[in-house]
């Protein structure tokens, strides 16, 4: 009968915070692994070793590299995963020889813990349980007694090694965070705090729980003397408060001088098609306002503050917008492609036609829009007449859609469709190719562009009889020619600037 693989948690270093059940498997068990660096002393051991059994038998499992360089021909990952096989053969043995097997883990064993890469591997052969463990910012957060998050503040876990850009991105996205995994990216780690506007009031914990345990503010810590073992706590009280633009409109204030609200394009993707006028607005508001994904595409900073919000709130984050600049501050409306083409800058114009905001300019800073990127792509496909027209029927109904595709098609243009497809539109571009095919034919060339300008773009040049719905989605553009469009020997589409 084979043994059974227990992956305990042995807290972050206080012998006192095991849990009873912990050490109940501990010390009954008939082999104890433990993960240990080369030279060094496995701390998961030092913990849990005053209940090993006297008969234990002991595997330490030495990591053949941690932050020193390798020489095997996989670099650090083939060094890993070789490891992780030879373990997984040690305890392997030990299991189908029916001794049970306890592997020790600091803090709790699935959080950034070695023992999921064995129980990934052995799970599916042998009886498996976990059983948790103090994590490390637990303890760290007893020690300060700092209250990590409230009511619905929500908390991120950042793993230190991320990139600076998206470390402060992250940080200033939340509210409270542990940021874990130090030692060598601190200074980095300091940096995103401070971009991120959330360095007063984080505190650095070193040792948690231990007897050498450290706590400072984060701005006083040099980075030169920064453990792995050690953890940054932002308390979600400690962000940036934007309650003071939230106001009544009873308690509106006078307008500031200069109120204005700039509506930026962000061009569909690449920081390269970002205009020098949008990245000197971005470089200079002191808030950037609207959808989620758009929002994240403009870096943190140190005194930016961001507020994102989902994909069918137009008017409140236009309003939302306005009041800001109402309160005298900077403020950028971001959209993608062209804030002009199905973009935020005529929700801004919108909301502001409220008398409330008659004293706030609008501004609007223009982007490449999608269809100018795809038609790019593909080569020249709206060089003549085209329309554009967007196949979502949330905002009009679909009768319309199909009276001006109609009417489109009578003209022979160049026809540019976007939002083509979402989760709950699904039989649209399948609706709009009929409507079309009533009036053109189906050799009429179309153009479908995917995530243009960014990792994993697509074009696909096919035509209208031939166009597969199923394959078109919310991330493409769909161009369909006029009588006129062509293809190259070369497979690029272009439409004559004259008729023929």
């Amino acid at each position: 009968m084979n043994g059974r693989l227990s992956g305990v948690g042995v807290g972050p270093g206080d012998p006192e915070l095991l849990t009873l059940k912990a050490a109940r498997l501990i010390g009954a068990a008939q082999v104890i692994a433990y993960h240990q660096g080369v030279g060094k002393q496995s701390n998961a051991r030092r913990v849990a070793a005053g209940l090993f059994p006297d008969d234990v038998i002991e595997e330490a499992l030495v990591y053949p590299v941690t932050t020193q360089s390798t020489e095997h021909p996989g670099g650090y990952a083939g060094a890993m995963a070789d490891f992780y096989a030879e373990s997984t053969e040690r305890l392997r043995t030990h299991l189908t020889a029916g001794r049970d097997v306890v592997v020790l883990a600091e803090g709790d064993p699935m959080l950034y813990g070695s023992f999921m890469y064995l129980h990934d591997r052995l799970a599916g052969e042998f009886d498996t349980q976990v059983v948790a463990g103090v994590p490390a910012f637990a303890a760290a957060t007893a020690t300060t007694a700092l209250p990590l998050v409230r009511q619905t503040d929500v908390l991120t876990v950042l793993p230190g090694t991320l990139p600076e850009p998206e470390l402060a991105r992250r940080l200033a996205d939340t509210d409270g965070a542990v940021i874990m995994k130090l030692g060598r990216t601190f200074a980095k780690v300091r940096s995103a705090l401070e971009q991120a506007g959330r360095i007063d009031g984080s505190w650095y914990v070193e040792r948690a729980s231990m007897t050498a345990e450290r706590v400072l503010p984060v701005a006083d810590v040099d980075p030169a003397t920064v453990p792995y073992f050690s953890i940054v706590l932002v308390p979600g009280d400690t962000r940036p408060d934007v309650s003071r633009y939230d106001r009544p409109a009873a308690e509106a204030p006078e307008p500031a001088p200069g109120a204005e609200v700039v509506v930026v394009g962000l061009g569909p993707g690449p920081d390269r098609w970002l205009s020098p006028e949008a990245s000197q607005v971005l470089a200079e508001v002191g808030h950037v306002v609207g959808y989620g994904p758009y929002v994240q595409r403009v870096a943190q900073r140190p005194g930016l503050v961001r507020h994102a919000s989902g994909n069918t709130v137009e008017l409140d984050r236009a309003r939302e917008a306005l009041e800001l600049a109402l309160a005298g501050e900077r403020v950028a409306v971001v959209s993608g492609g062209d804030a002009g083409v199905f973009g935020m800058a005529s929700a801004v114009f919108e909301a502001a036609e409220d008398p409330r905001y008659t004293d706030v300019a609008v501004r609007v800073v223009p982007g490449i829009s999608a269809v100018q990127a795809v038609a790019a792509r593909a080569g020249a496909p709206i060089g003549a007449d085209f329309a554009v027209m967007s196949l979502s029927d949330r905002l009009k109904p679909w009768e319309v859609v199909e009276k001006r595709l109609r009417a489109v098609a009578e003209a022979d243009l160049v026809l540019a469709l976007y939002n083509p497809r979402s989760r709950s539109r699904t039989e649209q571009v399948a609706r709009a190719r009929d409507v079309l095919l009533e009036r053109k034919s189906p050799r009429t060339v179309v153009v479908v562009g995917r995530d243009i300008g960014r990792a994993g773009e697509s074009l696909t040049v096919t035509t209208l009889g031939e166009l597969e719905p199923g394959n078109i989605d919310m991330k493409c553009l769909v161009i369909v020619g006029a009588s006129g469009t062509r293809v190259t020997a070369a497979g690029r589409v272009w439409s004559p600037r004259f008729v023929a």
